[in-house]
């Protein structure tokens, strides 16, 4: 396809997206995943082209870039035992139930990995179109930031699984390059935390007060590419990479209190729209007249819904009234990024059949549209009745 077609399409898709988000009041990123499913099936976007297929892929890794961001190590620190074992106890349950289904359907082992998948993209985006962050959305927050770096280390061991071709020396060899690469990882957090703590001045040597040449936007942007780049060496995912240089910028350079906001700003109005663009290019409209696909696809997003709001009611009954609970459970429910690549890596490796694939990808969508809906008519209700109230 035309380049020039592609980019012509995008810029007029970037354009009208918020318009389009005001005008239904639906999110921004819903917005663009359905003007993307549409402007692929007229032929205007086509996903299978090389340029815009590696722009998605710039834009999921600068959105996991931008979860990285939102993570305060101090703030995990804090985090008292007992919230640790509620957070523990909500993810075996929900890997519990997981494997309850697998062994009552006789699924493929695939589903064991991709009905408990959390992903902080969406829970992201819903946050940066909120105008103030209400408890159950932060802690939301750090539940996706546990569960997406266990979806990461489930997607790597998946990933090595599928390109290796099983369980051997070479898939050994890989989870134990990802581990060195962890345990390297927190020895450079440690290390710089003590240089840091030595000489501040370091801090705004590196990224002044005051800097008439963007110097921290120069400095995260190439941290960014220098951490996915090792991932990319090491052949490892290079989400991990991403996620890594936000955490690092978040936790080491916190006198900037304006950069999470100025790469925010070039992020969702510049890269992130591209890939929730591409995602909804990936989908084949056709396929809604389908059947079995389109009845997949709806046990698909039933189950991984049923299995948040199971595990949200047992684990934080005492922390939460019922309402919040189901919001959190729906924060947790759009996986989108992740339950696509886990999709393509069990097509990949023959796990999953075409007519599961396109399940699997028509229920990631149909969860990040619907659920974003139904956390907005929550949001709405609540917001309606306070303002009856006064």
């Amino acid at each position: 396809m035309d380049n020039l077609l592609i980019i012509s399409s995008l810029t007029v898709l970037i354009m009208v997206s918020p318009f389009f988000s005001r005008l239904s009041g639906v999110s921004v990123a819903v917005v663009e995943i359905v003007l993307g499913s549409i402007a692929a099936f007229f032929g205007f976007l086509d996903s299978n082209d090389t340029l815009f297929n590696s722009i998605a892929k710039v834009g999921f890794l600068y959105l996991m870039f931008l979860a990285g961001l939102e993570v305060n190590l101090r703030d995990f620190a804090t985090l008292k035992k007992p919230l640790w074992q509620r957070i523990a106890l909500f993810f075996m349950v929900m890997y519990s139930l997981a494997m309850g289904l697998y062994i009552t359907f006789e699924l493929s082992p695939i589903y064991i990995i991709a009905l408990p998948i959390v992903s902080v993209g969406m829970i992201i985006t819903l946050i940066h179109e909120q105008s103030d962050r209400s408890e159950w959305l932060s802690f939301a927050l750090t539940l996706g930031i546990v569960g997406e770096l266990l979806s990461i280390f489930a997607l790597t061991i998946l990933s090595g699984f599928a390109q290796l071709g099983g369980f051997g020396f070479q898939f050994v060899e890989t989870m134990l390059m990802l581990c060195l690469v962890l345990v390297i990882a927190w020895l450079f957090f440690r290390v710089t935390s003590v240089l840091m703590w030595w000489f501040p001045h370091l801090k705004k040597l590196i990224m002044p007060d005051v800097g008439a040449m963007d110097e921290d936007v120069r400095v995260s942007i190439a941290l960014f590419f220098v951490l996915t780049s090792t991932m990319l060496y090491f052949g490892l995912e290079l989400v991990l990479g991403a996620f890594m240089a936000g955490m690092f910028i978040s936790n080491f350079f916190e006198h900037k209190t304006d950069l999470a906001a100025k790469l925010g700003s070039f992020g969702f109005g510049f890269l992130v729209p591209f890939f929730f663009i591409f995602v909804g290019s990936t989908l084949d409209l056709t396929l809604l007249t389908d059947l079995a696909v389109l009845r997949g696809a709806l046990l698909i997003v039933l189950a991984m819904i049923a299995l948040r709001i199971v595990a949200s009611f047992v684990a934080f009954r005492k922390l939460f009234s019922p309402k919040e609970r189901l919001l959190v459970a729906l924060g947790e429910s759009m996986p989108l990024t992740f339950l696509v690549a886990v999709a393509t890596i069990g097509l990949r490796s023959e796990l999953l059949s075409t007519h599961e694939y396109s399940s699997f990808i028509l229920a990631s969508m149909l969860e990040a549209v619907l659920v974003m809906v139904f956390i907005k008519l929550i949001l709405g209700k609540k917001r309606t009745n306070h303002q009856k109230s006064l």
